[in-house]
């Protein structure tokens, strides 16, 4: 576990699922050339670039404390659900996430909010657990907290394709059924520490969460960005970008806003520890460890 970051009476704690080299940068990025990622090589690896070219990323949570409330930013990607198009995550049957959240001192019972940046299937996975053959919420006293458009675009998708997003059927849709789901604008302000982002791009309606206060806070960032080399080159679209364009222009937006700024940069994909601050580099930007 990376250790905890103290933001006056809030805290927030990363808690890990899986961490390793999960894809060919290659695949990933469908922009990038063989040239461009060889020349970028030498500051990628060994952190976030494995010898065979493939990319080092960490599939986390991050659980933030407050005086008031217990909140679990996302929610990795959950055991016993198949996951044909990603063997790596299907069916998985791992006590790592459950034990990690333990090490934060909490467990299911005590998450007020799980707020869902978007909803891809390495985010929502543990939103529910198999009791009795069902699918039901995890945690069972919270309150799920989606963006509307974000919702409202995957469930028409499930339902034009539902073996094409197994996730939205058995992790996003027993939330609603359940009347857990909190459903808000991607701007929502959740108190005057803790307001989302809109940071779309990567999915219709992906939000990032800013916790704290200027001078110390932090930005949860999601998936607008995965690896470094999308600050080296804000444009790099990865392959399951819903607008690549879009992203690359959010990218740039939200780094020209923090990289002077002492904000923390938490990186759900980032290799632990995923805290860093961005700094300009050349006509990108470059992540410091905090």
């Amino acid at each position: 576990m990376s250790a905890p970051i103290a933001l006056n009476d809030i805290t927030i704690h990363p808690v890990i699922e899986q961490e390793g080299p999960f894809f060919d940068a290659l695949e990933f990025f469908p922009a990038l050339t063989r040239e461009v990622l060889e020349e970028n090589r030498s500051w990628l690896a060994p952190a976030c670039l494995d010898a065979n070219g493939r990319l080092m990323l960490c599939v986390q949570s991050f659980v933030i404390k407050t005086p008031h409330h217990n909140i679990l930013i996302d929610s990795c990607v959950g055991n016993y659900k198949p996951r044909p198009a990603r063997p790596f995550w299907s069916m998985l049957n791992s006590d790592r996430f459950e034990k990690n959240l333990a090490a934060t001192g909490l467990g299911v019972d005590d998450i007020d909010y799980v707020m869902c940046t978007h909803l891809h299937v390495d985010h929502v996975g543990w939103n529910t657990r198999l009791e009795n053959g069902r699918w039901v919420p995890t945690f069972p006293n919270a309150r799920y907290v989606m963006a509307d458009r974000e919702l409202t675009h995957w469930t028409q998708r499930e339902k034009e394709d539902p073996a094409g997003v197994p996730w939205i059927t058995d992790s996003v849709l027993p939330i609603v059924a359940a009347n857990r789901a909190q459903v808000v604008k991607s701007d929502f302000v959740f108190n005057e520490d803790i307001h989302f982002l809109p940071t779309p791009g990567h999915t219709i309606d992906h939000y990032s969460v800013l916790v704290g206060r200027p001078g110390r806070d932090a930005l949860i960032a999601g998936d607008m960005i995965h690896s470094p080399i999308q600050g080296r080159i804000p444009e790099l679209g990865m392959r399951s970008d819903y607008d690549s364009k879009q992203a690359g222009q959010t990218r740039r937006q939200v780094f020209d806003r923090f990289c002077e700024a002492d904000t923390l940069m938490c990186v759900t994909h980032f290799p632990s520890p995923s805290t860093s601050r961005v700094r300009r580099w050349g006509d990108g930007y470059k992540f410091v460890l905090a």
